[in-house]
């Protein structure tokens, strides 16, 4: 089936309305389970005074949210601000020093916020990796990086490194893990693009101004190091036209998206209801799947944002940073889940890519995924519920290569082919309907608990069953087709069909002229109509 294959207008129209009023009918579920139940005891950690024009409560369960664009956002805008003003300036006056400021400008900001023996340790495993860079072997890269990444994640190596942190504040604990481990991961991508290069080595100067960019250094996203090294470097600042318009028109989405949140965090309290598992078990089947759906939207808005306000920064700086992840809502295989595409973009590249090749061999793909989660895990902290995420999504990931074979033989691929496209496209939906929710539990278990996965798929599968899983399904399959259909016009946006030829002015129907062909003597081809245009 190509993935340009159309459905009737009339069918897409009672798909988007079904979509619709399902979103309304399990928001207005999880509405009413926040309203009346917002004096319990288990929210009141959570579920504090709100904006005074509204006069609800609201729920603060993100402390990852709340510290960003509540508590230290004058923290955060005035250090990123400090950062714009330097590099516009430099830029300004000279060009070819704007990466050696962002430099400076970096060391000197994690040396106000942690101290200077914090930047002593950053200092050690940057040194330390780019000595093991030199000696230019990949597997001694991975294994010293992850080792030493290992030691942020397990006693008595977390509490000796801490130490080094100077001061007592509420984010010494988010800095320093935050910094730590992207640090390891942006020196990792520094040794081994320095094993790839073939004459010379990478100076340990390029090194630190990579890792001491301030926007990505405590947050992220991350910037494989060869595609950092070519922008931070390059000599024509000059922009695209209208790239500054669509920059501020950028900034002004994620303020509206921020304040959007803060008013849904108003009415439905996504966050702390989850951790209530006596209130989840009384609650109907529609809030919770509600829930569940809502929880996986928001930590993809919550990472497009985050990612978003710094990546705004680094395009000031004429940089092109990782792009948002890919909404929950416009996702149906394993193979595109993600939450951060720059720790996706990293596994890619020097793990799954490398290891899979093609990711036409089973085997391959098999040691490829297990690879590219046990790197992950360790990315993430070993624990139970990280563990269990992993082992759900690379069995996905590989099911999805599996059925893909299975299918493409004899007498399967003969049905398809004999099938018609849109009714191909039905058939395919249906299958990709599974997948959606196999992909909604396995990252519901990350992001909230074992728990309160394990009791989703209760309701969803066994208790209620027929009615919850058949209504569920009905309009998770609306929601694919309207996926297929979004992705069929983006096809058609960076591939669009030949337009139909010309017949000739004489009425001569044995030839054609093109539109884009200037008129010549040489007689044209013969179109044949019946003949499927290529997909």
């Amino acid at each position: 089936m190509g993935i340009k294959a159309a459905l009737p207008k009339y069918e897409l129209y009672f798909y988007n309305t079904v979509l619709c009023l399902a979103m309304f009918w399990a928001a207005s579920w999880v509405f009413e389970a926040s309203s009346s139940n917002v004096n319990r005891k288990t929210f009141q950690s959570n579920v504090k005074p709100g904006w005074y024009y509204f006069g609800r409560k609201m729920d603060t369960g993100d402390h990852e949210w709340m510290m960003w664009f509540s508590t230290f956002k004058e923290h955060i805008l005035f250090a990123l601000s400090g950062h714009v003003l330097f590099a516009k300036i430099c830029s300004m006056l000279a060009p070819q020093y704007r990466s050696l400021v962002y430099l400076v400008y970096g060391l000197l900001a994690v040396w106000t916020s942690m101290g200077w023996t914090y930047v002593t340790l950053i200092l050690s495993h940057c040194i330390l990796l780019y000595s093991i860079s030199l000696v230019k072997i990949r597997w001694l890269c991975f294994v010293t990086g992850l080792s030493t990444l290992a030691t942020f994640k397990c006693e008595p190596f977390v509490s000796w490194q801490a130490g080094f942190v100077e001061g007592d504040f509420e984010l010494r604990h988010v800095l320093f893990y935050g910094g730590c481990g992207f640090t390891i991961m942006r020196c990792m991508s520094f040794a081994l693009e320095n094993c790839e290069r073939k004459d010379g080595n990478y100076n340990i100067l390029e090194l630190l101004k990579y890792n001491f960019y301030l926007p990505f250094f405590y947050f992220g996203p991350i910037m494989t190091f060869d595609k950092f090294y070519v922008q931070a470097n390059k000599s024509d600042l000059s922009r695209k036209e209208r790239e500054m318009w669509n920059i501020n028109l950028q900034a002004a989405m994620y303020v509206g998206i921020i304040l959007m949140v803060d008013v849904l965090f108003h009415f439905m309290y996504i966050l702390t209801i989850p951790n209530d598992m006596k209130l989840l078990k009384r609650v109907s089947d529609w809030a919770l799947v509600g829930l569940a759906y809502f929880n996986l939207v928001y930590d993809w808005v919550k990472a497009a944002v985050m990612f978003g306000v710094i990546n705004t920064v680094s395009k000031l700086d004429h940089l092109d940073p990782p792009k948002p992840p890919k909404c929950i809502t416009l996702l149906y295989v394993f193979a595109e889940t993600h939450f951060d595409r720059g720790i996706n973009d990293w596994l890619c590249k020097y793990v799954y890519d490398y290891l899979g090749k093609k990711h036409d061999d089973v085997v391959k793909e098999l040691v490829a995924t297990l690879c590219t989660f046990g790197v992950t895990a360790v990315w993430l902290g070993p624990c139970q519920v990280v563990f269990f995420w992993a082992f759900f999504n690379c069995l996905g990931l590989n099911l999805e290569m599996w059925m893909a074979k299975f299918f493409s033989l004899e007498p399967f691929s003969s049905f398809e082919v004999e099938m018609p496209e849109a009714m191909s496209r039905r058939v395919r939906a249906v299958f990709n309907t599974f997948n959606f929710w196999c992909i909604v539990l396995a990252n519901v278990l990350a992001l909230n608990s074992l728990d309160f996965a394990k009791l989703v798929a209760k309701r969803l599968f066994l208790k209620g069953f027929p009615i919850t899983t058949f209504i569920t399904m009905f309009v998770t399959y609306c929601l694919v087709q309207v996926i297929k259909e979004q992705e069929r016009k983006q096809a058609l946006i960076h591939d669009p069909d030949p337009l139909p030829p010309t017949p000739a002015p004489n009425g001569d129907t044995t030839a054609v002229i093109s539109p884009t062909a200037p008129t010549s003597a040489t007689a044209q081809p013969v179109v044949d109509p019946s003949k499927k245009k290529a997909e």
